[in-house]
């Protein structure tokens, strides 16, 4: 009798057992499978196209593959010519890849899980960016991070006030070619100083370099890293030439040029040999990064280096408003922060 129950009792618990494990193999099968949705705003630049392309391709390994951009709002500038006469194109590309158009940038936020802000005029950043800031989602923001110096520090303080996670960046940073100075601690630690340049076109709405000159100070900064103290700038027609003083007496420079034919490129000074590298590879780095970001890594550039990235091409400004004196990041940084402080006063009510 008793061996019957005990015999009866196994076949029960196999019984349920049998029943269980699909379940839990669905649930563990569900979780890897789970999709999280990305939003865009602003589609006036070739990145959105070339961003959703890499994520929303079903054949992409797991990192991009466990994200898909399903939301998007148009914006645009309608006092840029390269804005706004874009976006109807940008927003039947995305259409094709199964991207829904909405009405603003609220709707962005309510429907995604992390946002990518793609405008590619600076200066609405700041108010674009605050909605997100305010949800606490992940926060990519394309280059420029803002049009001014004073925008990019309020982004920052609106993001630590919500304890929102942000950080900025061109794709170019994280060509392999050039990121392994920032990777590799015997590169890093081997660097005296460094000579960028890049493609120098200008736009009147921003400050010189923050148009398309911050690619190559974006690659100086990656090879040098945070610490500049003061700034130079000098200049002929068609270029200009950024002489940075590191902690150390490092020196690092940035040459602009706008005769639209210029390539990416560094030269690194080694302590025991000099390098030429620095060429551009392509969008995919770039995205990997931010799916890492968004899936809740640590922000692969900090967002104190991008503040005094910026910082550095506003000291460039004064310096060739005044003359070509140098000017000091600390004082640059200082009357900067007091005119965030007032535009997140004005902001965030």
């Amino acid at each position: 009798m008793h061996a019957f129950f005990s015999h009866r009792k196994l076949w029960l618990a196999l019984s349920m057992a049998a029943l269980v494990m699909p379940l839990n193999s669905l649930t563990a099968q569900d979780a890897k499978t789970k999709v999280a949705r990305l939003g865009i705003i602003g589609l006036d630049t070739s990145h959105v196209k070339a961003f959703t392309g890499l994520f929303n391709d079903p054949k992409q390994s797991s990192g991009l593959g466990d994200m898909r951009v399903v939301v998007a709002f148009p914006g645009g500038s309608p006092d840029i010519e390269s804005s706004h006469s874009r976006v109807a194109g940008f927003v039947e590309d995305v259409k094709k890849l199964d991207v829904k158009i909405v009405d603003s940038v609220k709707d962005v936020v309510a429907q995604s899980d992390a946002v990518l802000l793609e405008s590619v005029d600076g200066r609405p950043h700041l108010e674009q960016a605050l909605p997100v800031l305010r949800s606490g989602k992940p926060l990519f923001i394309d280059k420029p991070l803002a049009g001014s110096l004073a925008d990019a520090i309020a982004i920052d303080m609106l993001a630590k006030k919500y304890n929102a996670r942000w950080f900025s960046s061109s794709s170019l940073r994280f060509s392999p070619s050039i990121y392994r100075w920032r990777t590799d601690d015997a590169l890093r630690t081997s660097i005296r100083g460094a000579s960028a340049w890049s493609p120098c076109s200008l736009e009147k709405s921003h400050p010189d370099l923050f148009w398309y000159g911050v690619h190559g100070v974006e690659v100086l900064y990656t090879v040098m890293g945070e610490g500049c103290q003061t700034v130079t700038r000098a200049g002929t027609p068609g270029t200009d030439l950024v002489v940075g003083v590191w902690d150390g007496g490092r020196i690092g420079t940035f040459r602009g040029i706008r005769d639209g034919k210029s390539d990416y490129g560094v030269v690194v000074y080694g302590e025991k040999s000099i390098e030429l590298t620095g060429k551009y590879e392509g969008y995919k780095p770039l995205v990997e990064q931010i799916a890492k970001f968004f899936a809740g890594g640590a922000a692969p550039v900090s967002n104190q280096e991008t503040l005094e990235m910026f910082a550095f091409m506003e000291a460039a400004q004064q310096s060739k408003d005044q003359g070509g004196i140098p000017i000091k990041i600390a004082d640059v940084m200082a009357q900067a922060t007091e005119k965030a402080k007032q535009r997140v006063a004005t902001l965030d009510k």
